[in-house]
């Protein structure tokens, strides 16, 4: 599956990108951050966009995914300190997506991660999916909102929108936000006053991160979900006072514990619905984690509880102040002073023959309107106004200045100029500045294009490079299996040993033959490693593995358990388990789904061939052996010792050929009869062109073919190695 996780790096966001890797998912990362703070490692592909990016249906157009997490609640990109601002951006993002992910044909699930906040109130009884609801903090108000409109797209687009409700989450923080109440605060006080409070009727539930990511990847690849919302709980009650005590317990030396009675409060979420449609156990136990976690947090201590404070003194407040006030000011200071110069030129040119046309107001009053537009012309026009008074005074008195209609002819030419063409500066000034937005916008259009077609091409090569170096591929697959074709009935099984070497890409490959209901025994293998499970098995006793290979599944050993090979698979023919493929030596982030899909279906094609060799022989089975007697004949025997010792030179088989005396042709039949009965189901009985009986113990050394010469010799047949490993 393509899967797009969202969010910023945090403890939610590696155990998801760890447990999809481990089950062979491809993964994209939507990072909510424009500028690349953090670079994800084992990841497909990263994109460092916001959520409310106009773009972001070409983004996920371009990803095609089959299934979205939004982290939500766990989300460490959104700064919910910022109010109600946040909760907005928060609201937009996620309906951008919604909106994206419903304009593909094909609906991917939209998994939207919640949290136990928005529950507040005291309760007695666990809290159902659809109870009363009571956010309080801004996050939760936001997360509860966002759980409303995955809701609404569900019902109006058909959205294909799931909402998985998780407990307070604790284990493996990466930063202070992984630590949620009241764990980080209790942690904070233990550190720095070395005491912890705690409210010994605060009674809550804790959800471990590992179990928390098993609950949410069975929502995401069930197909058919009965419901829409799921409550995620570990359904085991806790008080703070219990919560103090265990991770008093993982620090050194010990916090003093505060106990205070404080008013009863419990909220716990009911993981009813979803046990009942998915099961699921809770494997973490308080006891064994919480310890744990207070040495890990005490080991990153540092990184999460001190930070750099920033503080601001009352200097560099009023400097700031300064600087706004410069700024404002500025332009009518540079107004003022350029007056003065046009006012002492205006006075020298009165009276002068070659500047008694020239207005320097006017001059002045059109530069500061070209220079500062409208306003700033207003300010130089009274200045100007101001001067030309102040000078009329010097011939004539105030009263003839003002009844003179030369005035106010003047004065109405001088703001008419300047009202103008401040007018068209500051029109010009808007038409430049919409300009650069528009192109600013366009340019980062044009590198948003260009990041998302950079991350498609590489996509693109990526895929192009699978396809040409693809080995795995049903086209190859066939082929390799096909292979099997061309060796004889006895060879077949030996063989496919080293098919399935070449198709799971492991050196250590067995395959058991069920003998019983209870045993198997080791027909064919390609290493000592695959050798390790002994030649004769009692696999019912490997419960876990027998469990799924019972049931038809594919058996994978995620907890590295000794004594269980690392992938198994059984093959069945008309309902009963007729073969067992175990594979050892693979690396750990091979131990997927996919490689599973690969060991199925390989399987399959083997098997068809093993039936076909198996009913070839049933066939022959007349022909093969002396009538009545479990003797094969001289050719029968001479093909099987064939494939039997070519596969022991290549390594895929241990086997051992022992050569009983002569014995009469009259007692030859009751020598069979008795010599058959000590033989296991898998040796085989048969002559030579000597006419001797020959025996051929399969997956036996010479230290065991010894044993089965002395049993014989109690019988009274004598026997030697013939042919050993």
């Amino acid at each position: 599956m393509d899967i797009i996780l969202t969010g910023a790096d945090n403890a939610m966001m590696e155990a998801l990108i760890g447990k999809l890797r481990k089950e062979g998912h491809r993964i994209f990362v939507l990072s909510n951050e424009r500028v690349k703070k953090t670079k994800y490692k084992r990841i497909f592909e990263q994109y460092d966009f916001n959520y409310d990016n106009e773009n972001m249906s070409a983004i996920i157009e371009s990803i095609c995914p089959d299934a979205v997490i939004f982290l939500g609640a766990f989300d460490g990109s959104f700064q919910w300190e910022k109010g109600q601002k946040e909760v907005v951006r928060y609201g937009e993002g996620l309906i951008n997506l919604l909106e994206a992910c419903a304009h593909l044909k094909r609906l991917p699930r939209f998994l939207y991660l919640s949290t136990c906040d928005v529950f507040t109130n005291h309760s007695k009884e666990n809290y159902r999916e659809h109870d009363e609801f009571s956010p309080v903090s801004t996050k939760a108000v936001a997360v509860r909102q966002g759980e409303l409109i995955c809701g609404n797209y569900y019902k109006s687009k058909r959205s294909d929108s799931v909402v998985a409700r998780l407990d307070h989450v604790y284990g493996n923080p990466v930063m202070l936000s992984d630590l949620e109440c009241p764990i980080q605060s209790m942690m904070e006080s233990a550190l720095v006053k070395g005491e912890i409070t705690a409210n010994r009727n605060e009674k809550l539930s804790m959800l471990h991160i590992n179990d928390a990511v098993e609950f949410i990847y069975k929502i995401l690849i069930t197909e058919d979900l009965q419901r829409r919302v799921y409550n995620l709980s570990a359904e085991m009650e806790i008080s703070e006072e219990v919560i103090a005590y265990l991770l008093a317990d993982g620090l050194e030396p010990k916090p003093q514990i505060i106990v205070e009675d404080g008013e009863e409060h419990r909220v716990v979420m009911s993981r009813a619905r979803f046990r009942k449609e998915f099961g699921g156990k809770v494997f973490h136990k308080y006891g064994k984690e919480l310890p744990l976690l207070a040495k890990q947090v005490k080991t990153k201590h540092k990184d999460f509880f001190e930070r750099d404070v920033v503080t601001t003194t009352p200097l560099t407040q009023f400097l700031d102040r300064i600087k706004v006030f410069v700024q404002a000011v500025l332009p009518y200071f540079e107004t003022a002073v350029l007056f003065i110069p046009a006012f002492m030129l205006n006075n020298r040119a009165t009276g002068s023959d070659y500047f008694t046309n020239l207005d320097f107001y006017l001059l002045y009053v059109l530069f500061i309107a070209i220079v500062h537009g409208q306003q700033q012309a207003m300010v130089a026009g009274v200045l100007a106004v101001a001067g030309y008074f102040f000078r009329q005074q010097y011939d004539r008195s105030t009263f003839d200045v003002m009844l003179d209609y030369n005035t106010y002819v003047w004065i109405a030419q001088l703001f008419i100029v300047g009202l103008v063409v401040g007018n068209l500066k500051d029109r010009l000034q808007v038409i430049r500045d919409e300009d650069n937005n528009e192109i600013h916008y366009l340019n980062s259009q044009v590198k948003d294009i260009t990041e998302i077609n950079t991350n498609n091409v590489i996509i693109k090569n990526s895929m192009e490079e699978q396809l040409i170096n693809q080995n795995d591929s049903f086209g190859k697959i066939y082929e390799i299996t096909s292979t099997l074709d061309q060796y004889a009935p006895e060879e077949v099984l030996f063989y496919a040993a080293e098919v399935l070497r070449e198709l799971l890409h492991t050196e250590d490959v067995a395959i058991y033959s069920v003998a019983n209901g209870d045993y198997a025994r080791l027909f064919a293998s390609t290493s000592k490693k695959a050798r390790s499970l002994g030649n004769s098995l009692k696999y019912t006793d490997l419960t876990e593995m027998y469990v799924y290979i019972s049931s038809d599944q594919v058996y994978i050993n995620r907890n590295m358990q000794e004594g269980y090979p690392q992938m198994a698979n059984g093959l069945f023919s008309d309902g009963n388990m007729e073969l067992i493929i175990m594979t050892w030596g693979l690396p750990l982030e091979r131990m997927n789904l996919a490689q599973a899909n690969m060991m199925r279906i390989a399987g399959f094609l083997i098997q068809n061939a093993v039936l076909r060799a198996n009913r070839y022989m049933e066939a022959l089975e007349s022909s093969r052996y002396v009538e009545n007697t479990k003797l094969l004949e001289e050719n029968a025997f001479h093909s099987l010792l064939e494939a039997f010792l070519t596969a022991r030179d290549r390594g895929l088989t241990q086997c051992c050929v022992l050569q009983l005396e002569e014995i009469p042709k009259e007692k030859e039949k009751k020598a069979v009869e008795e010599v058959s009965k000590t033989l296991r189901n898998s040796d085989y009985l048969g002559k030579r062109k000597d006419g001797r009986l020959y025996i051929l113990l399969s997956n036996t050394d010479t230290q065991s073919g010894k044993i089965v010469i002395s049993r014989l010799s109690e019988l009274g047949y004598q026997a030697s190695l013939w042919r050993t490993v």
